[in-house]
């Protein structure tokens, strides 16, 4: 038996394939867009599609749906809008439509939102929207991995979302444009709405700019800022360190933040390209000394939504009516 998940990412649409052990590719969203590369040529170089037993995926914020949703019961992808979702290039519209035209059976995952059932009701109140899809796969791997039933989770690369786990339910979750900063994108502050207001800049424009490379004066395209920004740390640019310094004193105001609501934490889970990162830069280290006073933390590698989102194709064809809280509609 083959289970198969998809991360809908930032800088591209990442696969794992669950069978006697995990195969990864990863296929970057402008290579998909402009129809050069197939998710499913791709996926068939690696499996049989018809061993697949079956396939959850992620899309964008994931605000349409409330559930763990077949793709054949889904309308308009799931989606409320694309707008201010940072850099749209289409890429993942474009996996999304190949499997929805494939005979591989496939369910959606929802983001985490409003209407998501398990959150705490003033989660609910406070914000319309909380952490786009994968961050749930990326939850339900942290879950199995670690066997912690209450957590904080902060995924951390080109932005940085946390999501809160009590009682082996989702509860909350602070999202990129109010909380912390990652790589590419972060909270917008007062200068910003001024510009907003004056017409000089779009929301989304802000938001794409705000994370650590706003502080290292880093202006490449979303798929080249990472490595352009942490070339400069490594080459000692003030600007670079003052950023990553910057950029981790508010993934720990963000996790101190969540840790004083709760009655109690088995511990805290960093991933995504840069919280799990050791080399060539220490990161997962350096927030790790600065929050372990509150609970044991540890990491999970960078692969944790696709991964997860396959665990939960697993978990959903064998049966499972929930994931963390998360309904499960029947396929």
């Amino acid at each position: 038996m083959v289970f198969v998940g998809m991360d809908h990412g930032t800088t591209g649409v990442s696969f794992s394939i669950l069978g006697e052990e995990y195969t990864h590719f990863k296929i970057g969203r402008e290579e998909t867009s402009s129809g050069c590369v197939s998710a499913i040529e791709e996926l068939k170089k690696k499996v049989d599609l018809t061993d697949i037993e079956l396939m959850a995926i992620t899309y964008a914020m994931g605000d349409g749906i409330s559930a763990i949703t077949p793709l054949d019961k889904v309308k308009d992808r799931g989606i409320l809008s694309i707008n201010g979702a940072g850099k749209v290039t289409g890429g993942g519209t474009a996996v999304y439509q190949e499997i929805e035209e494939s005979s591989i059976p496939t369910v959606l995952v929802p983001g985490i939102h409003c209407k998501t059932p398990s959150l705490y009701p003033w989660f609910k109140a406070a914000y319309s929207h909380h952490a786009s899809a994968e961050k749930i796969s990326i939850a339900y791997h942290a879950y199995l991995e670690t066997g912690f039933k209450n957590m904080i989770i902060s995924d951390i690369s080109s932005n940085t979302v946390s999501i809160l786990v009590e009682d082996g339910k989702i509860r909350g979750a602070i999202d990129a444009c109010i909380g912390a900063m990652g790589i590419i994108h972060g909270p917008l502050d007062l200068q910003m709405i001024r510009d907003i207001d004056d017409g000089i800049r779009t929301a989304n424009d802000c938001f794409s700019h705000a994370g650590a490379v706003k502080i290292a004066g880093v202006d490449e395209k979303v798929a080249l800022a990472k490595d352009e920004f942490f070339k400069r740390l490594q080459n000692g640019d003030e600007r670079a360190e003052l950023a990553l310094e910057t950029m981790i004193m508010t993934i720990n105001m963000e996790i101190y933040g969540l840790s004083g609501i709760v009655r109690q934490l088995d511990g805290i889970v960093l991933t995504g390209s840069v919280g799990s990162m050791e080399e060539p830069v220490d990161v997962f280290s350096s927030i790790k000394k600065e929050i372990e006073d509150i609970c044991p933390v540890t990491r999970i590698g960078e692969r944790s939504g696709s991964i997860g989102s396959a665990q939960i194709a697993k978990a959903v064809f064998q049966g499972e009516t929930e994931i963390l809280g998360i309904p499960v509609e029947k396929y």
